[in-house]
């Protein structure tokens, strides 16, 4: 699969695969230079921005899982459960927008309370 001949729904899934792997390059590489993210927790204004940002999140998601992945063209939304160190699975909606094989816009929306209010106690 190359960012030419793949389909906006396999450049989302590689998106969240090099995501769980941590292999930053290969995330880097599925976004436009200009690619832009928004959502409860930040804003990114270009690729590298979006990388930190994943990079800085990283540090405390132990899962990502993939419910569905869901296509209408260049536009895709990928529902899934983000597992932190600090809550319990929180449900998740990634839209993408994917153009030439690179994702050029990501908005995120998800219930940020559990990540923002601190250790959840057993």
């Amino acid at each position: 699969m190359t960012a030419t001949t793949a389909t906006p729904a396999q450049v989302a899934a590689a998106y969240f695969e090099t995501w769980r792997a941590r292999d930053f390059a290969a995330f880097r590489a599925l976004l436009a230079d200009d690619a832009t993210f928004s959502g409860p927790l930040g804003r990114a204004a270009d690729a590298d921005e979006c990388v930190a940002g994943i990079k800085g999140m990283s540090q405390i998601v132990t899962d990502i899982v993939v419910d569905r992945i869901v296509a209408d063209g260049a536009d895709v939304i990928t529902w899934f459960q983000l597992h932190t160190s600090l809550a319990d699975p929180i449900p998740v909606a990634n839209w993408s927008r994917v153009e030439n094989g690179l994702i050029t816009r990501i908005r995120v929306a998800f219930d940020a309370r559990p990540l923002t209010s601190g250790p959840v106690s057993a």
